[in-house]
């Protein structure tokens, strides 16, 4: 019994006494967040310090926090940054080294062309033109056996020259060889000549046998040397009406090992000019002039080739003439330009040989018709002194209009760059 007047106190159901513990853990996180947010906005010491004590004498000012976080490279609002030259510096510079690469090109250009150019296209010094320094007698080595690569027999094959005119003649040469070069026996079982395979009528034509022997006679200059030699005349074996490129098929048999091997000639007919021995030399401007004399059948362009030796043998210059000709008797002139002269200085007199000259074709195949060569020695100049040639470069409008355009590169290359080394 409780007293009246008492207020009395409900006792709690089984149970529910702990039923507030489970908000506990969101209380105290609620209380940290609010210590961290209060915590935040109070200044610490040192930005406290810093915000109330002057800076010592001499001492730069301390940026703000708001300044500490800006971009190095952005200047404060409100104030002027320091001029520098430092940023544009290094854009400066690559621009600089650039135009140096630039000139560099430039001028080496210009001075290739310039020395390529001082002697004119038709008087080189002919050890530009190797190839061209005795006519072409091509010559080449294969296995006999192409199936086998390592047979111990090569084949050796050389012939005269490639292109044949009219009633001109071509000579093959066919060697068997072991690993070190030694002569070991050789046959040719069978050997015949026809059009090239590409020709639709090919296999309609007739095909020529050719005997290749090793017994002496034209073209086999010694017999029972191991080299086994053919002549053949397109002309005189039933190709005179025909224009294009003919081959001869070799098979060759060396002991136990056989093989096939071929020669190539491309044959024009008639020559459309030809040569008359004739030659006539002046000095003019400077330089030596070599007139030949030629009979021209059919008009239009034709280029001659000849070498010049001086007068110890020495190969020295390549000479060519092409331009248009007329029909009737002309004179094809072979410049020994001066330049040439006094910057090789040959020993005189020259000697011109191994004259070769074609027709240009605009079009068709073969793309030449072939006059018949002059070989050997044609004509032996008078011996002048060095002083009746000039050492001027060559000049044309062609060639001033090249060094002048490639002048205006060096130039600008060079005014770029000065414009670089003045002031920012």
């Amino acid at each position: 019994m409780t007293s009246r007047g008492s207020t009395r106190i409900p006792r709690p159901r089984s149970g529910t006494g702990r039923g507030w513990l489970w908000a506990f853990p969101f209380v105290i996180a609620g209380a940290f967040f609010l210590w961290m947010q209060w915590s935040d906005r109070m200044p610490s010491a040192e930005s406290a310090e810093s915000s109330t004590t002057p800076p010592r004498e001499g001492s730069a000012p301390q940026p703000s926090l708001s300044e500490r976080d800006a971009p190095q490279d952005a200047p404060s609002k409100g104030v002027d940054p320091t001029p520098s030259a430092s940023p544009a510096d290094p854009q400066r510079e690559r621009e600089r080294r650039l135009w140096e690469q630039r000139l560099s090109r430039a001028q080496q250009t210009l001075d290739s062309y310039r020395a390529s150019t001082r002697y004119p296209h038709g008087s080189r010094p002919i050890r530009e033109h190797p190839d061209q320094v005795y006519p072409s007698s091509p010559e080449r080595e294969q296995p006999l056996d192409k199936q086998d690569p390592a047979s111990n027999v090569r084949l050796r094959l050389r012939q005269e020259h490639v292109f044949l005119a009219g009633d001109q003649t071509v000579d093959f040469w066919v060697r068997c060889e072991d690993p070190q070069g030694a002569t070991v026996p050789c046959e040719v079982m069978s050997a015949v000549v026809h059009e090239v395979a590409y020709v639709e009528a090919a296999r309609q034509l007739t095909v020529v046998p050719l005997n290749f022997a090793d017994a002496g006679g034209p073209g086999d200059a010694q017999a029972g040397d191991g080299t086994l030699s053919a002549r053949f005349q397109p002309s005189r074996e039933g190709f005179a009406l025909y224009e294009g490129t003919l081959r001869v098929e070799l098979e060759v048999r060396s002991g136990p090992t056989q093989g096939r091997a071929f020669f190539d000639v491309i044959y024009t007919g008639p020559a459309p000019a030809a040569f008359t021995g004739a030659v006539r030399e002046t000095v003019e401007h400077g330089s030596l002039v070599l007139r030949l004399a030629v009979q021209v059948r059919k008009p239009g362009r034709y280029q001659v080739d000849a070498r010049a030796d001086d007068a110890r043998g020495n190969p020295f210059a390549h000479l060519i003439f092409n331009d248009e000709l007329p029909a009737g008797r002309q004179e094809v002139a072979l410049l020994v330009f001066g330049g040439l002269i006094m910057d090789e200085q040959p020993a005189f007199p020259l000697r011109l040989r191994d004259v070769e000259g074609f027709l240009l074709r605009e079009r068709g195949d073969p793309d030449r018709e072939l006059m018949l060569p002059l070989r050997g020695p044609v004509h032996t100049t008078r011996s002048y002194p060095l002083t009746q040639f000039s050492d001027a470069e060559w000049e044309s409008e062609e060639r001033r209009r090249y060094l002048d355009e490639f002048g205006k590169d060096v130039q600008h290359a060079r005014d770029e760059l000065g414009r670089l080394a003045g002031s920012p």
